[in-house]
Protein backbone atom coordinates (compact mmCIF):
# COMPACT_ATOMS: atom_id res chain seq x y z
CA UNK A 1 0.00 0.00 0.00
CA UNK A 2 1.53 3.38 -0.98
CA UNK A 3 1.93 6.27 1.46
CA UNK A 4 -0.58 8.42 -0.43
CA UNK A 5 -3.21 5.71 -0.29
CA UNK A 6 -2.58 5.14 3.40
CA UNK A 7 -3.01 8.89 3.84
CA UNK A 8 -6.33 8.90 1.99
CA UNK A 9 -7.64 6.09 4.15
CA UNK A 10 -6.34 7.72 7.32
CA UNK A 11 -8.02 11.03 6.46
CA UNK A 12 -11.40 9.33 6.18
CA UNK A 13 -11.00 7.55 9.52
CA UNK A 14 -9.45 10.53 11.30
CA UNK A 15 -12.20 12.88 10.21
CA UNK A 16 -14.80 10.40 11.33
CA UNK A 17 -13.18 9.98 14.73
CA UNK A 18 -12.41 13.69 15.08
CA UNK A 19 -15.91 14.79 14.34
CA UNK A 20 -17.26 12.27 16.83
CA UNK A 21 -14.97 13.35 19.65
CA UNK A 22 -15.25 17.12 19.17
CA UNK A 23 -18.98 17.16 18.59
CA UNK A 24 -20.23 14.67 21.16
CA UNK A 25 -23.00 17.11 22.07
CA UNK A 26 -24.25 16.96 18.49
CA UNK A 27 -24.07 13.19 18.26
CA UNK A 28 -27.58 12.95 16.89
CA UNK A 29 -26.43 14.89 13.79
CA UNK A 30 -23.55 12.58 12.97
CA UNK A 31 -24.41 9.52 10.95
CA UNK A 32 -21.98 6.57 11.02
CA UNK A 33 -22.80 3.37 9.19
CA UNK A 34 -20.66 0.24 9.44
CA UNK A 35 -21.45 -2.36 6.78
CA UNK A 36 -20.12 -5.42 5.04
CA UNK A 37 -20.83 -8.08 2.47
CA UNK A 38 -19.37 -11.59 2.51
CA UNK A 39 -19.56 -13.37 -0.86
CA UNK A 40 -18.03 -16.78 -1.56
CA UNK A 41 -18.57 -19.10 -4.50
CA UNK A 42 -17.74 -22.67 -5.48
CA UNK A 43 -16.76 -22.76 -9.14
CA UNK A 44 -15.95 -25.23 -11.87
CA UNK A 45 -13.71 -23.65 -14.51
CA UNK A 46 -12.92 -25.24 -17.86
CA UNK A 47 -10.60 -23.30 -20.24
CA UNK A 48 -10.96 -24.02 -23.95
CA UNK A 49 -7.24 -24.81 -24.17
CA UNK A 50 -5.83 -26.56 -21.12
CA UNK A 51 -2.16 -26.87 -22.03
CA UNK A 52 -1.27 -23.99 -19.68
CA UNK A 53 -4.10 -24.19 -17.12
CA UNK A 54 -6.15 -27.31 -16.63
CA UNK A 55 -9.79 -27.48 -15.63
CA UNK A 56 -10.39 -27.20 -11.89
CA UNK A 57 -13.01 -26.92 -9.16
CA UNK A 58 -12.31 -24.53 -6.32
CA UNK A 59 -13.60 -21.86 -3.98
CA UNK A 60 -13.22 -18.19 -4.94
CA UNK A 61 -14.18 -14.92 -3.29
CA UNK A 62 -16.81 -12.84 -5.12
CA UNK A 63 -15.80 -9.31 -3.98
CA UNK A 64 -16.45 -9.39 -0.24
CA UNK A 65 -15.95 -6.04 1.48
CA UNK A 66 -16.04 -4.26 4.87
CA UNK A 67 -16.70 -0.56 5.17
CA UNK A 68 -17.77 2.50 7.11
CA UNK A 69 -19.57 5.65 5.96
CA UNK A 70 -20.07 8.90 7.81
CA UNK A 71 -22.28 11.90 7.15
CA UNK A 72 -22.11 15.16 9.12
CA UNK A 73 -24.30 18.23 8.40
CA UNK A 74 -22.21 21.42 8.48
CA UNK A 75 -25.30 23.59 8.17
CA UNK A 76 -28.80 23.42 6.72
CA UNK A 77 -27.55 23.10 3.13
CA UNK A 78 -24.06 21.59 3.33
CA UNK A 79 -22.82 18.21 4.60
CA UNK A 80 -19.45 16.53 4.97
CA UNK A 81 -19.34 12.85 4.07
CA UNK A 82 -16.77 10.12 3.62
CA UNK A 83 -16.30 6.42 3.10
CA UNK A 84 -13.64 3.80 3.70
CA UNK A 85 -14.15 0.33 2.20
CA UNK A 86 -11.68 -2.54 2.30
CA UNK A 87 -11.77 -5.69 0.17
CA UNK A 88 -11.73 -9.04 1.96
CA UNK A 89 -10.64 -12.16 0.10
CA UNK A 90 -12.82 -14.64 2.01
CA UNK A 91 -11.15 -17.70 0.46
CA UNK A 92 -7.51 -16.71 0.91
CA UNK A 93 -8.32 -14.82 4.17
CA UNK A 94 -6.53 -11.63 3.15
CA UNK A 95 -7.47 -7.97 2.93
CA UNK A 96 -7.15 -7.69 -0.84
CA UNK A 97 -9.28 -7.67 -3.96
CA UNK A 98 -9.75 -11.16 -5.49
CA UNK A 99 -9.16 -9.80 -9.01
CA UNK A 100 -6.46 -7.15 -8.59
CA UNK A 101 -4.65 -8.90 -5.78
CA UNK A 102 -2.31 -5.93 -5.23
CA UNK A 103 -5.34 -3.78 -4.36
CA UNK A 104 -6.11 -3.55 -0.63
CA UNK A 105 -8.41 -0.52 -0.64
CA UNK A 106 -11.67 -0.35 -2.56
CA UNK A 107 -12.84 3.12 -1.51
CA UNK A 108 -11.19 5.89 0.55
CA UNK A 109 -12.82 9.23 -0.11
CA UNK A 110 -14.05 12.40 1.55
CA UNK A 111 -16.42 15.00 0.11
CA UNK A 112 -18.95 17.79 0.39
CA UNK A 113 -22.61 17.52 -0.56
CA UNK A 114 -25.08 20.37 -0.98
CA UNK A 115 -27.43 22.15 -3.35
CA UNK A 116 -24.60 22.35 -5.90
CA UNK A 117 -24.35 18.56 -6.04
CA UNK A 118 -21.43 16.60 -4.59
CA UNK A 119 -17.65 17.03 -4.74
CA UNK A 120 -15.34 14.30 -3.46
CA UNK A 121 -11.67 13.33 -3.46
CA UNK A 122 -9.94 9.99 -3.10
CA UNK A 123 -10.37 6.49 -4.44
CA UNK A 124 -14.00 6.14 -5.48
CA UNK A 125 -16.45 4.82 -8.06
CA UNK A 126 -15.87 6.65 -11.33
CA UNK A 127 -18.69 8.60 -13.00
CA UNK A 128 -18.23 6.88 -16.38
CA UNK A 129 -18.68 3.46 -14.81
CA UNK A 130 -21.71 4.61 -12.81
CA UNK A 131 -23.42 6.13 -15.84
CA UNK A 132 -22.42 3.82 -18.71
CA UNK A 133 -21.27 0.42 -17.41
CA UNK A 134 -23.24 -0.09 -14.18
CA UNK A 135 -26.66 -0.56 -15.88
CA UNK A 136 -25.49 -3.93 -17.29
CA UNK A 137 -23.26 -4.92 -14.35
CA UNK A 138 -25.87 -6.85 -12.36
CA UNK A 139 -24.37 -10.26 -11.63
CA UNK A 140 -23.33 -11.76 -8.28
CA UNK A 141 -20.27 -13.93 -8.94
CA UNK A 142 -16.61 -13.06 -9.39
CA UNK A 143 -17.31 -12.86 -13.14
CA UNK A 144 -19.47 -9.74 -12.89
CA UNK A 145 -18.17 -6.50 -14.35
CA UNK A 146 -15.72 -7.81 -16.94
CA UNK A 147 -17.79 -6.89 -20.02
CA UNK A 148 -16.62 -3.26 -20.19
CA UNK A 149 -13.42 -1.47 -21.20
CA UNK A 150 -13.43 1.04 -18.35
CA UNK A 151 -12.09 0.78 -14.80
CA UNK A 152 -14.35 0.87 -11.73
CA UNK A 153 -12.36 2.93 -9.22
CA UNK A 154 -9.25 5.14 -9.47
CA UNK A 155 -7.15 6.53 -6.61
CA UNK A 156 -6.58 10.25 -5.98
CA UNK A 157 -9.57 11.25 -8.08
CA UNK A 158 -11.47 14.53 -7.82
CA UNK A 159 -15.09 13.90 -8.86
CA UNK A 160 -18.21 16.02 -9.21
CA UNK A 161 -21.85 14.99 -9.59
CA UNK A 162 -24.58 17.54 -10.24
CA UNK A 163 -28.01 17.50 -8.60
CA UNK A 164 -30.95 16.15 -10.55
CA UNK A 165 -32.44 18.92 -12.72
CA UNK A 166 -35.79 17.67 -14.01
CA UNK A 167 -34.25 14.27 -14.70
CA UNK A 168 -31.01 15.61 -16.20
CA UNK A 169 -27.64 15.29 -14.45
CA UNK A 170 -23.94 15.51 -15.30
CA UNK A 171 -20.72 14.28 -13.74
CA UNK A 172 -16.98 14.65 -14.19
CA UNK A 173 -13.73 13.36 -12.71
CA UNK A 174 -10.00 13.99 -12.94
CA UNK A 175 -7.08 11.87 -11.72
CA UNK A 176 -3.44 12.90 -11.94
CA UNK A 177 -0.74 11.24 -13.96
CA UNK A 178 0.16 8.52 -11.45
CA UNK A 179 -3.26 7.85 -9.91
CA UNK A 180 -4.02 5.05 -12.35
CA UNK A 181 -1.05 3.09 -11.08
CA UNK A 182 -3.20 2.24 -8.05
CA UNK A 183 -6.06 0.90 -10.16
CA UNK A 184 -6.43 -2.17 -12.32
CA UNK A 185 -5.57 -0.18 -15.44
CA UNK A 186 -1.89 0.41 -14.52
CA UNK A 187 -1.79 3.42 -16.88
CA UNK A 188 0.81 6.02 -15.94
CA UNK A 189 -1.12 8.96 -17.38
CA UNK A 190 -3.71 11.48 -16.25
CA UNK A 191 -7.35 10.48 -16.65
CA UNK A 192 -10.51 12.49 -16.98
CA UNK A 193 -14.15 11.59 -17.50
CA UNK A 194 -17.38 13.41 -18.32
CA UNK A 195 -20.91 11.98 -18.37
CA UNK A 196 -24.50 13.11 -18.80
CA UNK A 197 -27.70 11.21 -18.09
CA UNK A 198 -31.44 11.73 -18.35
CA UNK A 199 -34.12 9.86 -16.41
CA UNK A 200 -37.81 9.89 -17.24
CA UNK A 201 -39.89 7.59 -15.09
CA UNK A 202 -38.44 4.09 -15.37
CA UNK A 203 -36.29 4.94 -18.42
CA UNK A 204 -32.72 6.17 -18.20
CA UNK A 205 -30.21 7.05 -20.90
CA UNK A 206 -26.59 8.07 -20.41
CA UNK A 207 -23.51 8.94 -22.44
CA UNK A 208 -19.93 9.59 -21.46
CA UNK A 209 -16.26 9.81 -22.32
CA UNK A 210 -13.39 8.14 -20.49
CA UNK A 211 -10.08 9.72 -21.51
CA UNK A 212 -7.44 7.29 -20.28
CA UNK A 213 -4.52 9.62 -21.04
CA UNK A 214 -2.09 9.06 -23.86
CA UNK A 215 -0.23 6.23 -22.03
CA UNK A 216 2.65 6.87 -24.44
CA UNK A 217 0.62 6.25 -27.59
CA UNK A 218 -1.29 9.49 -28.19
CA UNK A 219 -5.07 9.80 -27.94
CA UNK A 220 -6.64 7.06 -25.81
CA UNK A 221 -10.38 7.48 -25.23
CA UNK A 222 -13.50 5.40 -24.72
CA UNK A 223 -16.91 6.75 -25.74
CA UNK A 224 -19.92 5.04 -24.23
CA UNK A 225 -23.72 5.01 -24.26
CA UNK A 226 -26.24 3.11 -22.16
CA UNK A 227 -30.02 2.88 -21.88
CA UNK A 228 -32.21 1.03 -19.42
CA UNK A 229 -35.92 0.57 -18.81
CA UNK A 230 -37.98 -1.15 -16.14
CA UNK A 231 -41.40 -2.62 -16.82
CA UNK A 232 -42.88 -3.92 -13.57
CA UNK A 233 -40.60 -6.88 -12.71
CA UNK A 234 -38.72 -6.85 -16.02
CA UNK A 235 -35.49 -4.84 -16.37
CA UNK A 236 -33.78 -4.30 -19.74
CA UNK A 237 -30.49 -2.52 -20.47
CA UNK A 238 -27.97 -2.06 -23.24
CA UNK A 239 -24.47 -0.60 -23.44
CA UNK A 240 -22.26 0.42 -26.33
CA UNK A 241 -18.59 1.46 -26.10
CA UNK A 242 -15.95 2.27 -28.70
CA UNK A 243 -12.24 3.04 -28.47
CA UNK A 244 -10.90 6.19 -30.13
CA UNK A 245 -7.13 5.85 -29.98
CA UNK A 246 -3.96 6.19 -31.99
CA UNK A 247 -3.26 2.52 -31.41
CA UNK A 248 -3.41 1.04 -34.90
CA UNK A 249 -2.19 -2.42 -33.88
CA UNK A 250 -5.04 -4.91 -34.31
CA UNK A 251 -5.62 -7.45 -31.61
CA UNK A 252 -4.73 -5.34 -28.57
CA UNK A 253 -7.07 -4.27 -25.76
CA UNK A 254 -7.17 -0.58 -26.79
CA UNK A 255 -6.97 -0.88 -30.60
CA UNK A 256 -8.71 1.96 -32.37
CA UNK A 257 -12.29 1.04 -33.18
CA UNK A 258 -12.61 -1.79 -30.64
CA UNK A 259 -16.27 -2.07 -29.65
CA UNK A 260 -18.25 -3.46 -26.73
CA UNK A 261 -21.95 -4.24 -27.09
CA UNK A 262 -23.98 -5.56 -24.14
CA UNK A 263 -27.63 -6.61 -23.94
CA UNK A 264 -28.89 -7.40 -20.44
CA UNK A 265 -32.24 -8.50 -19.06
CA UNK A 266 -33.54 -9.61 -15.68
CA UNK A 267 -36.91 -10.73 -14.34
CA UNK A 268 -38.07 -11.02 -10.72
CA UNK A 269 -40.32 -13.97 -9.93
CA UNK A 270 -41.12 -14.31 -6.25
CA UNK A 271 -37.83 -14.56 -4.37
CA UNK A 272 -35.89 -15.37 -7.55
CA UNK A 273 -34.23 -12.98 -10.01
CA UNK A 274 -33.30 -14.44 -13.40
CA UNK A 275 -30.53 -12.71 -15.37
CA UNK A 276 -29.09 -12.97 -18.87
CA UNK A 277 -26.46 -10.93 -20.71
CA UNK A 278 -25.20 -11.34 -24.26
CA UNK A 279 -22.12 -9.29 -25.07
CA UNK A 280 -19.44 -8.81 -27.69
CA UNK A 281 -16.14 -7.19 -26.68
CA UNK A 282 -13.42 -6.93 -29.30
CA UNK A 283 -10.12 -8.28 -27.93
CA UNK A 284 -11.48 -8.64 -24.40
CA UNK A 285 -13.60 -11.74 -24.06
CA UNK A 286 -15.04 -11.79 -27.58
CA UNK A 287 -18.54 -13.27 -27.59
CA UNK A 288 -19.75 -13.54 -23.99
CA UNK A 289 -22.79 -15.30 -22.52
CA UNK A 290 -23.55 -14.70 -18.85
CA UNK A 291 -26.65 -16.19 -17.22
CA UNK A 292 -27.62 -16.54 -13.60
CA UNK A 293 -30.22 -16.68 -10.87
CA UNK A 294 -30.33 -15.04 -7.43
CA UNK A 295 -32.58 -16.48 -4.75
CA UNK A 296 -33.32 -14.39 -1.65
CA UNK A 297 -33.15 -16.67 1.38
CA UNK A 298 -33.81 -13.63 3.59
CA UNK A 299 -33.28 -9.87 3.57
CA UNK A 300 -29.56 -10.46 4.18
CA UNK A 301 -28.85 -13.86 2.62
CA UNK A 302 -28.79 -14.50 -1.13
CA UNK A 303 -28.02 -17.78 -2.88
CA UNK A 304 -26.70 -17.37 -6.44
CA UNK A 305 -25.75 -19.58 -9.38
CA UNK A 306 -24.26 -18.47 -12.70
CA UNK A 307 -22.81 -19.64 -16.00
CA UNK A 308 -20.13 -17.46 -17.58
CA UNK A 309 -18.80 -18.23 -21.08
CA UNK A 310 -16.19 -16.20 -22.99
CA UNK A 311 -14.73 -16.89 -26.42
CA UNK A 312 -11.42 -15.12 -25.72
CA UNK A 313 -9.62 -14.91 -22.39
CA UNK A 314 -10.63 -11.92 -20.27
CA UNK A 315 -11.84 -13.12 -16.86
CA UNK A 316 -10.82 -16.78 -16.54
CA UNK A 317 -7.64 -17.45 -14.58
CA UNK A 318 -5.80 -20.24 -12.82
CA UNK A 319 -7.24 -21.50 -9.53
CA UNK A 320 -7.91 -18.55 -7.15
CA UNK A 321 -5.87 -16.34 -9.48
CA UNK A 322 -6.46 -12.74 -10.48
CA UNK A 323 -5.28 -10.03 -12.85
CA UNK A 324 -1.63 -11.11 -12.73
CA UNK A 325 -2.58 -14.71 -13.58
CA UNK A 326 -4.60 -14.11 -16.75
CA UNK A 327 -3.13 -16.14 -19.62
CA UNK A 328 -4.47 -15.39 -23.11
CA UNK A 329 -3.33 -18.84 -24.24
CA UNK A 330 -6.34 -20.30 -22.39
CA UNK A 331 -8.36 -18.91 -25.34
CA UNK A 332 -11.55 -18.44 -23.34
CA UNK A 333 -13.69 -21.07 -21.70
CA UNK A 334 -16.54 -21.36 -19.23
CA UNK A 335 -17.16 -21.16 -15.51
CA UNK A 336 -20.05 -22.55 -13.48
CA UNK A 337 -20.41 -21.01 -10.04
CA UNK A 338 -22.75 -21.30 -7.05
CA UNK A 339 -22.37 -19.17 -3.96
CA UNK A 340 -23.79 -17.42 -0.93
CA UNK A 341 -23.90 -13.71 -0.15
CA UNK A 342 -24.44 -12.26 3.32
CA UNK A 343 -24.99 -8.49 3.68
CA UNK A 344 -24.80 -6.71 7.04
Amino acid sequence: MTISRITSASIALALSAGIYSHHASAQDSLGIDFYGSLRTQLESVRPDKREQTGAYTSLRDAYSRLGVKFDYPLNATLALDGQLELPFDSVNLRLRDPYDQRENIRIARIGLRGGFGSLSYGQQWMPYYNAVAAPVDMFSTYYSGFATYTVFRVARTLAYASPDLNGFSVGAAYAGSRANLSSTSRIDARRWQAVASYTLGDTRIAAGIDDRGDAGCGRNRIYGFSASHKIDKLYLALKYEIFDTKNRHPGSFSSDGNRAINLFGSYVLGKSTFKLMLARLDNYGGNIVHAGIDYALSDRHTLFAELYREADTAALTARRGGLADIDARMAGGRALAVGLRYDF
